[in-house]
């Protein structure tokens, strides 16, 4: 076993697609499938079974007993070190947003091409998170456009938490690089969410991107 394998988790109540997953996952370099879950709640079960956690979750959104949604919700709740990627044949932009919102690190429609799964599940181990096109996409569209004769104008502060929250840090890792208490990050990210009309940290990257405040 390669000593750098990547432990990955089914969770989707299709039993025939989770099966044909798990084989070519398998056919990957560095994955391996540890167990799949018919549902979010069978997938507590399983967490709490495994000694071992999975390092990545492929996530369905329509299941019976616990979907997709309430399990993301979960997860990011429970357990924040698992990352999920959603993986479904719902196509409509606030199912996407719902599920990043909810803590996915990307989104997945079950056509993909095999090679480009892999992709997605190389450089969510390796930066974080994936987004194909069809979800900067909807990033994109989520976005109100602000009034252009405004500009927006940051303090100094501001700037530098904008900066910092396009990063994988915690907010509270912010707070403590600012020298700042989190209660009042917190009031410079919900201000900068209801002045730059975004509802989440997605939007604060896509923001700053597209206005060269941080570059990739």
């Amino acid at each position: 076993m390669n000593q750098h394998e990547h432990n990955v988790a089914i969770v989707d109540d299709h039993l025939l697609l989770s099966g044909s997953l798990e084989k070519l996952i398998n056919t990957f370099d560095g994955f391996n499938v540890l167990f799949h879950a018919s549902n979010g709640k069978e997938l507590q079960h399983k967490l709490k079974a495994h000694t071992v956690s999975p390092d990545i979750i492929l996530l369905d959104i329509n299941m019976p007993v616990m979907d997709g949604f309430e399990t993301a919700a979960w997860l990011t709740k429970n357990h924040p070190d698992i990352k999920f990627l959603a993986l479904s044949m719902e196509d409509d932009e606030k199912v996407i947003l719902k599920m990043l919102q909810n803590g996915a690190k990307g989104y997945l429609l079950k056509d993909i091409h095999p090679d480009k799964l892999e992709v997605a599940l190389l450089e969510v181990m390796e930066r974080g998170y994936y987004h194909s096109e069809k979800v900067a996409a909807t990033l994109l569209h989520s976005i109100q456009p602000s009034n252009k004769n405004e500009e927006v104008k940051f303090k100094e502060n501001e700037l530098i938490f904008l900066q910092l929250a396009c990063s994988e840090m915690t907010y509270k890792e912010i707070a403590d690089i600012m020298n700042l208490s989190p209660k009042t990050i917190d009031g410079y990210r919900q201000e900068l969410f209801n002045r730059l009309n975004i509802k989440n940290r997605v939007g604060l990257v896509i923001y700053a991107l597209k206005n060269n405040i941080i570059e990739i």
